[in-house]
Formats: C-alpha cells, sequence, structure tokens
C-alpha cells in the first residue's frame, strides 16, 4: 500500500507520532496543487524536448516540487506522460456528435473550425508535446494513429462514404499536417492566421478526402 503522509496524519488510518521535520522538498499543501503543477509543467517540457528528452528532474523542477512526487503521483515519466499529453483537449464522442450536427456538405467546415479552435483554446502546447513525441516514443505514435483511425472511421461510416481506410488516412493527414505547421512548426502566416481564413482555405480539401470523388 502507498501511505502519503500529511500533517503528521497517516492516509492508513493511523496517526505519526511524531511531527515530520522535512517534508519532501517543495512539496504543496494541497497535492492536487502538486499534480496540477507536474501535469503543466510536463506538458510544458515533453513539448520541449519530446519524451526521451525530458526527465523527471527537469519536469520536477518546473513544478517546484521535489521530483519524488512524479512517482508518488503518477507511477514515473511514462504515467506522466500519458496523464499530461495523450489526453486530449476534448471528448472524441462529444466531439462527434457536435460534427455531426450539420449538412454533410459542409462537415469539412465544421471539423477544420472546430479542431484548431479547440487546439488553439488548448495553447498548442498538448499537440506539440504530442507531435514530438511521436517520433521518438512508440506509445505516442499508437496513440496518435488509434486517435485519428476511431474517429475519423467513424465519422466517415456515420455519412455512408466507401473507401472508410483511404478516407481516414487522408483526413489524417491533412489534420496531423495542418497541427504540424500551426503549432510545430509554425510557418506564417498560416500559424498566426485567422481561424476562418483557415477554414475557408483547407476545408474544400478535407471534404473531398470526406465526401468527394478520390480515384
Amino acid at each position: 500500500m502507498r501511505v502519503e503522509f500529511d500533517a503528521g496524519v497517516r492516509h492508513d488510518g493511523s496517526v505519526s507520532t511524531t511531527e515530520p521535520t522535512s517534508r519532501r522538498r517543495g512539496r504543496r499543501p494541497a497535492g492536487e496543487d502538486t499534480r496540477t503543477a507536474l501535469v503543466e509543467a510536463a506538458r510544458a517540457v515533453f513539448a520541449e524536448n519530446g519524451y526521451d528528452g525530458a526527465t523527471v528532474r527537469a519536469i520536477a523542477t518546473r513544478a517546484g516540487v521535489d521530483a519524488a512526487m512524479v512517482n508518488h503521483w503518477f507511477g514515473g515519466k511514462e504515467g506522466l506522460f500519458a496523464k499530461a499529453v495523450l489526453q486530449l483537449p476534448f471528448d472524441p464522442l462529444d466531439l462527434l456528435a457536435t460534427l455531426r450536427d450539420g449538412p454533410d456538405d459542409e462537415l469539412g467546415e465544421r471539423i477544420v473550425r472546430t479542431f484548431i479552435t479547440r487546439w488553439d483554446g488548448a495553447g498548442g502546447s498538448v499537440f506539440v508535446a504530442l507531435i514530438r513525441s511521436v517520433t521518438g516514443h512508440e506509445q505516442a505514435g499508437h496513440v496518435l494513429r488509434d486517435f485519428f483511425q476511431k474517429f475519423f472511421t467513424a465519422l466517415i461510416s456515420s455519412i455512408g462514404s466507401d473507401r472508410v481506410s483511404l478516407r481516414m488516412t487522408l483526413c489524417a493527414s491533412q489534420m496531423v499536417g495542418m497541427g504540424m505547421i500551426r503549432y510545430v512548426a509554425k510557418f506564417e502566416p498560416f500559424a498566426g492566421e485567422d481561424v476562418e481564413v483557415l477554414v475557408r482555405a483547407v476545408a474544400p480539401n478535407l471534404q473531398r478526402y470526406l465526401t468527394g470523388e478520390i480515384g
């Protein structure tokens, strides 16, 4: 059983008989604050360095807590990576319902607008961390592929288009490429362009992948 100490009270129900004279360095009064600080710091460090380049010590230092807190709350770097990076800034099922709410011939517009708006709202850091980690960490690659495969397969199947697998990969290539240019490589003016301008520019191509002739 993992035991946590806080103000002399053990979480296994017993009371410590000694006053804790040396709390873990940097431990915040509220455990949830420590978790939040670590997740935010990890997201930034993974975005900057990818999975392999990010160290537990660097993440803990940025969060202002002891490195032991990573194991305490997440079981190690792997668990922290899953919490900080692999969680998308939206619920895929809710997003599917939102995107299906409208005409099929405007689906490309809704997808581009929704994805850019959601990723922008997350500061782009979640996408950056995920993409940079994909090249050096197999789990991140699996998560990214699984998400786009399941998401676009469900979406394309729901509108009755043929060649679902090919359309799915074409749509994924469009969305990942768009994210790469906007959040990772930051090519201007695309990186700072207004969302509606990008919707008008990108959506027609995505719409063809969804419902048009693809050869």
